[in-house]
């Protein structure tokens, strides 16, 4: 079983992966984010432009297998077909469909309260799986 946790009060959804994605990679993670459709050009963006010294390498899920194969982060809107080994970051309003196939996942919520109230949801849905989430309140933890 994943361990889930909630990472709440992310002022920006977007940002906030940025630096949660360089901190995992630089733990030599492997993560797929899942983000919404109309955000999958942003985050990518995001990532391409973060800071001198602050490189991200990742790719998009639809990129060829050559490069998927190599990247240690994909990022897409829909969800992989193999899981396993994958931590799985949420910037989706959905859960996933079997999160206990990844090897963790991270919600990421905002101060949105229609986030707030989905991301209430799948910690229910979590729940009910038998699953026990972690909360995170970003905005007791003093940032990097």
């Amino acid at each position: 079983m994943p361990d889930v946790a909630f990472h709440f009060n992310a002022p920006d959804r977007v940002g906030y992966a940025c630096r949660l994605l360089r901190k995992a990679y630089l733990r030599n993670a492997r993560l797929f984010v899942w983000v919404t459709e109309g955000d999958l050009a942003r985050l990518d963006t995001a990532l391409w432009t973060m800071g001198a010294g602050e490189f991200v390498p990742h790719c998009r899920s639809d990129d060829p297998e050559t490069v998927t194969a190599r990247s240690p982060i994909q990022i897409g809107h829909q969800l992989p077909g193999q899981r396993g080994d994958l931590v799985l970051v949420n910037l989706h309003h959905d859960m996933p469909d079997d999160p206990v196939a990844f090897k963790r996942v991270i919600e990421v919520v905002t101060l949105d309260e229609a986030d707030r109230a989905a991301a209430r949801e799948r910690w229910r849905q979590y729940r009910a799986l038998g699953l026990e989430p972690q909360r995170h309140d970003l905005q007791l933890v003093p940032s990097d």
